[in-house]
């Protein structure tokens, strides 16, 4: 565990698990003037070199979907206490368009990813990973009521990117990162029975952290 810099929770877990809704609860449960949040889905590549039609036919639910390499270099930045910008992405388009608002190191950064442990240079910056578990037809239903509200889909087009590439990249990405997780929670009921677990489970862990580094700026 790092003793510098602020202290990154990552959040994984299978689409549909409910990473972005425990992040925001837990933001608001352990004080949001402490607390800042960085989502991997902002770092999703820039399609706007393809055609619509191109675009519409790539798979996205896989890891070199996203721009890795920056999102590295801003997890990084964080960990030294640097300011970051993510990009802002268009989910309808699969374009950028520009920075997005500007995280700061906070005392606690919730990072918070489909992929987020896959990568092994991500996991190494975490000071502690969750994993959000939760059964297949709930996460199902719930991408399906995300992805037709917030991302302009149909029913049919989520259901059968679901079928083609979300479910069959679960299997073989997200699951089996579960592994690298030092907490599985599953989020089957009330989120807000999970974030007081988290939330405790959180605190327990930074507290240690926080003790030795008051030492260190002591001596």
């Amino acid at each position: 565990m790092m003793v510098d810099g602020p202290f990154l929770v990552g959040i994984a877990g299978g689409s549909g698990s409910g990473k972005s809704a425990l992040a925001a609860v837990l933001r608001d449960g352990l004080g949001p003037a402490r607390v800042a949040s960085l989502a991997q889905d902002a770092y999703y590549r820039d399609r706007g070199g393809l055609s619509p039609a191109a675009r519409a036919r790539l798979d996205f639910d896989r890891p070199d979907a996203f721009d890795l390499d920056l999102f590295v270099e801003h997890l990084a930045a964080l960990r030294r206490g640097q300011r970051v910008r993510p990009p802002r992405y268009c989910f309808v388009t699969h374009r950028r368009r520009g920075p997005a608002e500007a995280v700061s190191p906070a005392d606690v950064v919730l990072v918070e990813g489909l992929f987020l442990f896959v990568d092994a240079r991500v996991r190494e910056l975490l000071d502690l990973r969750i994993y959000l578990d939760a059964p297949e037809r709930v996460r199902l239903a719930r991408r399906l009521a995300r992805d037709v509200a917030e991302r302009g889909r149909t029913e049919r087009s989520v259901i059968e990117q679901y079928r083609r590439s979300a479910s069959p990249a679960h299997r073989r990405h997200v699951e089996p990162s579960r592994a690298w997780a030092d907490v599985v929670l599953v989020n089957a009921g009330r989120l807000e029975a999970v974030a007081e677990v988290a939330a405790t489970i959180i605190r327990a862990h930074h507290a240690p952290r926080r003790g030795v580094a008051a030492q260190a700026g002591s001596a």
